[in-house]
């Protein structure tokens, strides 16, 4: 069985015995089951969750986020679940809050909160930064848009974290594509830049797309573009390097930061192409 199932119920079907549930199974939580051999997923270690509710919990924060197919949540970090009992086992996280009924859905059978409601969770209860990074990731992969999530915020004026859960908010950005470009758009905004643009399409005089910019300010033709791992394929290596020959080409320049580079850095960077660009500006008008 490669996904979470309730031991005892297994047994009672037939499926298994006890000693090949002991011999070929390991507890994610009490009473719930996976595969030895599987690899487990955040969206593994959510339904686990619900099924030591005894299918009574309602998926939250983080649990509720890979359920609605957000990226790069951890498998390793607690599930997080709406549920009565608060004697939690390790690895499980449960709140009490009172939900309306607007604030829950079903997926893949589960009730789980719905995504402005998991984004306002967890922009009140986890830091600045990794809220960040997980509502953009949870609205990249739900469209969720930004006034939804004010609009939502302002439904709860009494509940905790909730001022906190406001600015945060207004950091998010479904247009970051990973937790880096999340990192990076925050750097800059931190040091004194207007929040960039997120996914620039640039087109070439006959109309083309020739790229697709991971931030930037069209005004002064200034990106910014976060080198992953992924770019480490020959292929796609090349690729870029004729991307980034086409955009530099159409007037734009393109800094390309890696995990080598420090902040310190980056920000020299940008400041020393923020002013190259005034300049220009400057001589066209």
């Amino acid at each position: 069985m490669r996904t979470p199932f309730i031991g005892r119920e297994a047994i009672a079907s037939g499926q298994l015995t006890r000693h090949k549930l002991r011999s070929r199974f390991v507890a994610i939580y009490p009473g719930v089951y996976i595969d030895a051999d599987a690899r487990l997923t955040a969206r593994d270690r959510a339904k686990a969750a619900w099924l030591w509710s005894r299918r009574r919990g309602v998926l939250a924060g983080r649990s509720a986020a890979a359920m609605h197919g957000a990226k790069y949540v951890d498998h390793w970090l607690p599930a997080e679940i709406l549920h009565d009992n608060r004697h939690a086992p390790k690895g499980l996280r449960v709140f009490s809050d009172v939900l309306d009924e607007p604030d829950v859905m079903t997926v893949d059978g589960i009730p789980v909160t719905t995504p402005v409601r998991t984004a306002v969770d967890i922009a009140r209860r986890y830091p600045f930064g990794p809220a960040v990074t997980a509502i953009d990731a949870l609205a990249n992969a739900t469209r969720l848009t930004t006034p939804e999530l004010r609009l939502l915020a302002r439904r709860y004026p009494g509940l905790g974290g909730i001022r906190r859960a406001e600015k945060t908010l207004q950091f998010v950005d479904p247009g970051s594509e990973s937790p880096k470009e999340t990192w990076l758009r925050l750097l800059v905004i931190r040091n004194g830049f207007p929040p960039p643009e997120t996914q620039i399409p640039v087109y070439n005089e006959h109309g083309v797309l020739v790229a697709v910019l991971d931030m930037g300010w069209r005004d002064r033709k200034l990106a910014l573009d976060y080198e992953g791992e992924h770019h480490r394929n020959a292929v796609r290596f090349n690729t870029d390097i004729r991307r980034h020959d086409e955009v530099t080409d159409l007037g734009w320049t393109d800094i390309r930061v890696t995990s080598l580079d420090t902040e310190a850095v980056i920000i020299a960077r940008l400041t020393a192409e923020w002013a190259r660009s005034a300049k220009s500006a400057a001589w066209s008008a």
